[in-house]
């Protein structure tokens, strides 16, 4: 079975990335043939890159590292659930993202955003870092307006307004990673 990651993009405390991440999966889990998984970046716990040599070329100095590589290795696509930050994307998910090199080569990607707006700034700014790494970019990109003040009800009530958007994704997963 083909594998694919939810990787949950903030580490903010009282942070909506890994409610988001969590209603994404539920709606991804009714597929037959791709494995989601959760991967919190507040779990993975990466310091700031601190490796002397550039991604691309593999040798890594720290163990944290070489176990962040062997566990993107482990996944045929990603999607990348973040909050848009003052326009942009956080740094905790560039910094993973920037560890790595030849892992994220011709694997695909969704990226799913959240905001006031959506998160679109965010996404842009986001394509261009996937387009440099060879990331295959998947069609279904689901932007959503969350307002920091939300309840989790009235999240949970945004979120589901997705549901079909999330239903495409996992089409596209399905027929993609056959």
């Amino acid at each position: 079975m083909k594998k694919v990651a939810i990787i949950v993009g903030s580490v903010r405390p009282n942070r909506r990335s890994k409610q988001v991440a969590d209603w994404l999966r539920v709606q991804l889990l009714k597929s037959s043939s791709v494995q989601f998984d959760v991967v919190d970046l507040k779990k993975v716990d990466l310091p700031m890159l601190d490796e002397p040599q550039i991604p691309f070329t593999g040798l890594y100095a720290h163990a944290k590292t070489r176990k962040w590589s062997e566990l993107v290795q482990s996944y045929d696509g990603f999607v990348f659930v973040f909050p848009q930050y003052n326009w942009g994307y956080p740094a905790v998910l560039k910094n993973a993202i920037d560890y790595l090199g030849k892992e994220w080569q011709g694997k695909p990607v969704s990226l799913v955003t959240f905001g006031g707006h959506g998160g679109s700034q965010a996404q842009a700014a986001m394509r261009l870092v996937v387009t440099g790494l060879k990331m295959k970019q998947m069609a279904v990109n689901p932007q959503i307006s969350l307002m920091p003040n939300d309840s989790q009800a009235t999240a949970d009530y945004r979120l589901h307004t997705h549901d079909a958007e999330a239903a495409l994704l996992r089409t596209e997963f399905e027929n993609l990673l056959k």
